[in-house]
C-alpha cells in the first residue's frame, strides 16, 4: 500500500487531535539541530496510544519511525517519510520495599535529568551517575548508556517492549512483552536492540542507513523497571553536581549528539581523533569539536549531509592512521543520499 500524507494526517488527526502536525522539521527533535521535515510527526505520551499507532500503521502499512529525545540521532536533511513518533511517556511509580530498596516504574521518554531533580530530593539513589545524560531512559537502554564506571544496566530490572516484528507473512500484529535483565545482552554501549541498529559504510566511508522495516525499531521500549535504593539526599545532591560539573568542564557546549563513536577496547575515540590530526576541522557548519575530538558540534548552519562528511573523515584517517576501525553511536535516520565522488 502507498503512504499517501493526507489520508494518514487526515486519519492520525482525528484519532490523537493536535498531537499530529505535518512537515515537521526534524532539525527541532534532534540535539544535532539538523534534518529535514517529515511527512506526519505524533507525539505519544500514554501506552495506549503508543499501541494505537503502532497497529494503526501496521494495519495501513504506513512506515512508522519511532523516536525519543533524539540526542543520539542525525536526521537526513532531505527528512524521513511516513510517520514519525515521539515517546513522550514520561510518568513513574515507586514501589517502596521498605528494606531499603524501590522499584522505579517509569515510561521510556522520561527523562533523565528531569527524574533525578525528583529522586534525590527524596533519597532515592541508583541512578545518580547519570545527570550529563541528555536522552530519555528508554534511549538509555539502548545503548546501556553510562559514564565513569556506572550504566544503566547495572539498576535495570526488566523492560516492557511493543513487539512490532514482521513474520514470515510479512504481518505485524504489536504484542507487549517483558525482557528481564538477563535477555538484555547488556555490555559496554551494547544491547539486545542495539545490535540491530549498528551503521554500516560504503566503499567510500560514508555511513549508510539500514534496510528500513515497516515499523522501526520493531521492538520498541515502552516501560522500564530500574532498581533503587536509600540515600542521604544531600549525598546524591552532592554526586549529582559532580558530575554536571566534570560534563560541563570536558564537553563542548555547542549543538552535538554526543559522543559519536564507540570507545575501541583499551582506548579513546577521541584520543586517535585527536592524534589523527582532526581536531577542530570544520565542514561547513559542522566541526570536530576543539574541546573533545569525539563531538561533532553544529557552529551554526550545519547540515546532517556536513555531519556525515565529518563523521567519513575521522573514521577513514584513524583506520589509516592506527589500523582501529571505530564503531559509529550515533543513528542515521530518514532519506540519505550517498554524495557524489
Amino acid at each position: 500500500m502507498t503512504f499517501d500524507v493526507e489520508t494518514a494526517y487526515t486519519k492520525l488527526r482525528s484519532q490523537f487531535g493536535e498531537r499530529v502536525r505535518r512537515n515537521e522539521p526534524l532539525a527541532r527533535h534532534g540535539t544535532f539541530g539538523v534534518g529535514g521535515p517529515a511527512d506526519v510527526w505524533v507525539s505519544l505520551d500514554t501506552q495506549e496510544a503508543l499501541i494505537g499507532l503502532v497497529t494503526i500503521c501496521a494495519e495501513c502499512c504506513w512506515p512508522l519511525l519511532i523516536t525519543g529525545n533524539g540526542t543520539n540521532v542525525l536526521y537526513a536533511d532531505e527528512g524521513v517519510r511516513g510517520v514519525v513518533a515521539r515517546i513522550a511517556l514520561n510518568s513513574y511509580t515507586i514501589q517502596d520495599f521498605a528494606d531499603g530498596t524501590a522499584l522505579l516504574m517509569v515510561g521510556a521518554g522520561a527523562s533523565w535529568p528531569r527524574l533525578l531533580n525528583e529522586l534525590a530530593p527524596l533519597g532515592w539513589g541508583g541512578l545518580e551517575f547519570g545527570p550529563g545524560i541528555p536522552g530519555t531512559l528508554g534511549g538509555g537502554v539502548i545503548s546501556n548508556a553510562g559514564v565513569h564506571g556506572h550504566d544503566l544496566g547495572q539498576v535495570l530490572e526488566w523492560v516492557d517492549v511493543v513487539d512490532a516484528r514482521q513474520s514470515e507473512e510479512n504481518r505485524v500484529a504489536p504484542t507487549i512483552v517483558r525482557y528481564q535483565h538477563a535477555d538484555l545482552n547488556l555490555d559496554y554501549r551494547h544491547s539486545r536492540f542495539r545490535a540491530q541498529r549498528r551503521v554500516q559504510f560504503d566503499q567510500q566511508g560514508y555511513p549508510l542507513t539500514a534496510l528500513r522495516k515497516l515499523i522501526e525499531p520493531s521492538e520498541i521500549i515502552m516501560q522500564l523497571g530500574v532498581r533503587l535504593y536509600r540515600e542521604d539526599p544531600q549525598k546524591l545532591r552532592m554526586a549529582i553536581d559532580e558530575h554536571k560539573l566534570y560534563r560541563k568542564r570536558t564537553q563542548p557546549s555547542q549543538r552535538s549528539a554526543g559522543s559519536v563513536f564507540k570507545n575501541p577496547p583499551g582506548d579513546s575515540a577521541g584520543r586517535l581523533i585527536e592524534a589523527a590530526g582532526l581536531k577542530g576541522m570544520i565542514h561547513g557548519g559542522a566541526q570536530i569539536s576543539e574541546r573533545h575530538a569525539n563531538f561533532i558540534v553544529n557552529v551554526g548552519g550545519a547540515t546532517a549531509a556536513d555531519v556525515a562528511a565529518l563523521i567519513k573523515e575521522a573514521r577513514s584517517r584513524v583506520y589509516t592512521q592506527f589500523g582501529v576501525e571505530l564503531e559509529l553511536e550515533v543513528e542515521l535516520r530518514g532519506s540519505w543520499k550517498v554524495p557524489e565522488t
